[in-house]
């Protein structure tokens, strides 16, 4: 997993022995064991680590009107009983939401308003929930409704 993978030094001094992994791929995941000896004292932990893939297709960034494609997955191991996709999430009219049972959303006509922090939210049948967050870059024109613009004789326009 080098050059991924890597330890804080200056963190061990003071007990932290937490490995950093720096992307993480989806082929990283599974359980994973520390052992850590002191003197004449042993101390072991495990941890399982769990992935969430989320793709758009085609790749980011989009193209704005062209077929946007959503996907979100996890390796947990229950049924997934419910994926939602969260834009802008704060309160207020440009916040939106899309839920489905196949974990997949798409965007007809994508436009430069779909830019931005997206949330994909996993729900499993064991109650368990996961969420990734992307950001989307949307490439296109932004601009007046109105195609003609007026600037004064002499001066700048943009």
């Amino acid at each position: 997993m080098k050059p991924r993978v890597s330890l804080q030094d200056s963190a061990l001094r003071h007990g932290n022995f937490s490995l950093r992994i720096d992307p993480v791929r989806s082929e990283d995941v599974g359980l994973y064991e520390a052992w850590v000896k002191y003197n004449t004292e042993v101390r072991s932990c495990h941890i399982e680590l769990g992935v969430i893939t989320v793709t758009f297709s085609p790749s980011n960034p989009v193209i704005e009107n062209e077929l946007l494609l959503m996907s979100c997955n996890s390796s947990h191991r229950a049924s997934l009983v419910e994926t939602c996709w969260f834009h802008k999430e704060h309160p207020g009219p440009t916040s939106t939401t899309f839920c489905s049972l196949s974990g997949a959303v798409s965007i007809l006509r994508p436009a430069m308003s779909d830019a931005g922090s997206w949330r994909c939210q996993l729900r499993y049948s064991d109650k368990e929930i996961i969420s990734a967050t992307y950001n989307l870059k949307v490439l296109g024109f932004e601009g007046p409704t109105n195609p003609v613009v007026y600037a004064a004789a002499g001066s700048a326009a943009d």
